[in-house]
């Protein structure tokens, strides 16, 4: 994949600032980095560039260059550990409503 190509497939979001009184740019997969401008698109292309530099940095130093959420896996599971009387509430909760324990967790974080 081409570095200006891996580069468009991350994570962005263009904010204003008041404090600065300017848009700033970051990436969810580099979250330590941003990028301030007067524009929306500059600040994204700011960030872009920063990230280019950024990622060949890496690579040189052999640095392993995070993947973008877009192109990552998912199995689709995942274990989350949680108190014995949250526990008993949220089964009470979905043998009310006729449902699994799963599907219960499901709808609720759907709503959220």
């Amino acid at each position: 994949m081409s570095e200006s190509l891996e580069v468009s497939h991350y994570t962005y979001r263009v904010t204003w600032s008041a404090e600065d009184r300017e848009f700033v740019a970051t990436c969810v997969e580099f979250p330590s980095l941003s990028w301030l401008a007067p524009s929306q698109m500059e600040a994204l292309h700011g960030l872009q560039s920063l990230l280019r530099e950024v990622i060949a940095d890496m690579a040189e130093q052999g640095e392993q260059v995070p993947e973008p959420f877009a192109e990552r896996s998912y199995s689709g599971r995942f274990n989350l550990r949680i108190g014995e009387s949250l526990h008993r509430e949220l089964a009470l909760h979905a043998a009310e409503e006729g449902m699994s324990l799963n599907q219960y967790v499901l709808r609720k974080l759907n709503a959220a």
